[in-house]
């Protein structure tokens, strides 16, 4: 049983929930939205067309920039008994782990370079998406189905975006509110699921989560089909087969490579994946959490052209970052982009949103942006309103009332 079959796919009801501007008679949306769509499109088969040996060279050369770091790192842990040098080895092992997380592997697993232009090219059959080996502790079957196919294709449709709550964290008011979890959800996202994201990412795509705990109110698994014994065996050893290995490497061979220094590589490699977790769950929760942020009703979807441009558009966020920056977060500080077009290398997507956000304003679209503390804080405080049943905050309300609990 593969990934996809896990869940089955329901069709969703004839309704649409994209962008609608006051005093708008129904064709005049309709002609708006066929109008930015085709824009869009034009879009699409311009950078298409322009696809080749220039994407695949960016490409080659972050997989050994990454490589390279992660030389560096584990041979300063390995060797450093001083705090800079372990302070600096941890930092290039994160980058290592950072890059092959996002600006790699992610955009390789949404086929960003199976297209045909890259046919021939030498080296392109190392990016291709089937059979790619993701350098980070999720499974790519189970990755590919809940996301390229859950998420980006209903992005936060309740019943069909699986990832409008996490676990037991509530992201959308879409999700029913439950007394017993998320009251303390906000806490659990910043001490809980941003260090260990990869872990709880690769539990929530396989079943694993949906086998732990339904959250107690949910009748609805994600990911796996029902309860059977072998439907909670099958989840688990597809979360295994990726586990195994990967924690196997990190938490046992470096280390026990150091002898009596194990507890230093160990403890340098944890650090290193707390880092990549941390520096990936901000970057992702900013891309699809906020007030602002529109979410769908259970059985939304586009019903005429441009119609999912708009939707996909009014669920997702960017956020403003220097290049540097940007290449770490993998290119999702332009999210907006990236669910128009989920096949887009991240350097074409930094390359195209001048022009897609000129689009959306010249179509009624809402296009956010903020800087990533601003975006950040405002996902944090919508995730604390949702703790309550009910109730809101401000841009800084949740943020301060925890901070004022802790205190």
């Amino acid at each position: 049983m593969n990934c996809a079959e896990l869940q089955g796919s329901t069709p969703l009801a004839a309704s649409s929930a994209a962008a609608v501007m006051d005093d708008e008679t129904p064709e005049e949306r309709d002609h708006r939205l066929r109008h930015f769509g085709a824009a869009l499109d034009a879009i699409k088969t311009r950078v298409e067309a322009q696809l080749g040996a220039d994407d695949l060279g960016h490409v080659a050369r972050t997989q050994r920039f990454s490589r390279g770091m992660e030389l560096v790192g584990r041979l300063l842990i390995h060797f450093s008994f001083e705090p800079l040098g372990f302070s600096a080895g941890v930092i290039a092992l994160w980058l290592h782990k950072q890059l092959q997380a996002t600006e790699i592997g992610h955009t390789v697993l949404h086929g960003a370079y199976d297209a045909s232009a890259f046919n021939g090219l030498p080296g392109a059959e190392k990016f291709r998406s089937k059979g790619y080996d993701w350098r980070i502790p999720i499974d790519e079957e189970c990755w590919r189905y809940g996301h390229n196919v859950r998420h980006h294709g209903a992005t936060n449709v309740a019943g069909k975006d699986a990832d409008i709550h996490f676990g037991p964290v509530r992201l959308t008011d879409q999700t029913p509110f439950n007394p017993r979890f998320h009251p303390w959800q906000l806490l659990f996202t910043l001490f809980v699921l941003f260090p260990n994201f990869a872990l709880l990412m690769n539990t929530h795509f396989t079943g694993v989560s949906d086998a732990l705990d339904d959250n107690g109110i949910e009748t609805k698994l994600d990911f796996l089909a029902d309860r059977s014994k072998a439907s909670v065996r099958g989840a688990w050893r597809k979360a295994m087969r990726k586990f195994l290995p990967y924690y196997g490497v990190e938490y046992v061979l470096f280390p026990a490579l150091a002898g009596p220094f194990f507890w230093k590589v160990l403890l340098g490699n944890w650090l290193s994946e707390v880092m990549r977790d941390i520096y990936s769950a901000a970057t992702i929760y900013c891309g699809h959490v906020g007030e602002r942020t529109k979410n769908y009703p259970m059985g939304a979807r586009p019903t005429r052209p441009g119609d999912w441009y708009a939707m996909q558009a009014e669920a997702t966020n960017n956020f403003e970052v220097p290049w540097a920056v940007s290449m770490l977060c993998g290119g999702l500080d332009r999210q907006i982009e990236h669910h128009l077009f989920p096949r887009f290398a991240p350097e074409r997507l930094r390359e195209i949103a001048p022009e897609v956000r000129a689009l959306c304003e010249a179509h009624g679209v809402e296009y956010r942006t903020a800087s990533w503390g601003k975006t950040l804080r405002d996902a944090l405080s919508h995730i604390h309103a949702l703790s309550h049943e009910g109730s809101k905050s401000g841009p800084l309300g949740g943020v301060r009332a925890v901070i004022a609990e802790m205190a």
